[in-house]
């Protein structure tokens, strides 16, 4: 079965780094669009970034754009997310997502099929 498993939160302070991994099984990971959401305490899970199959095509929300980079090791079957200047506001639990429809932007939970646990988040002030 498809299992997705997140690793590397932690707590940083604000202007830090940190790399976010999520470990895919169970499916064929070079065929599938993958995905990063997040969900802070008392709001709506949000979109975060998405990649192609192939890594080609990468999509942001605004809010992370030249901070957050998303990429994928095909050969590793790990998606990552490196998250650089972290700010408070980006305090959550990510989640890694998984989608085996083609490329095209993906960026709505509801287009991703599979998810993991989550990693938790916190960024100092």
């Amino acid at each position: 079965q498809v299992q997705l498993v997140e690793s590397g939160g932690g707590l940083m302070q604000t202007g830090g780094s940190l790399r976010l991994s999520c470990a895919a099984s169970g499916f064929t990971f070079n065929t599938y669009v993958m995905g990063w959401f997040r969900q802070a305490p008392g709001k709506e899970r949000e979109f975060v970034a998405s990649i192609s199959w192939h890594g080609t095509s990468t999509y942001y929300v605004d809010s992370v754009k030249d901070r957050f980079t998303i990429s994928r090791d095909n050969a590793k079957n790990t998606v990552y997310l490196q998250m650089n200047s972290l700010k408070p506001e980006d305090t959550a639990v990510y989640y890694c997502a998984t989608d085996p429809a083609p490329w095209n932007r993906q960026s709505t939970a509801r287009e991703f099929d599979y998810w993991g646990r989550g990693t938790q988040v916190t960024v100092s002030s």
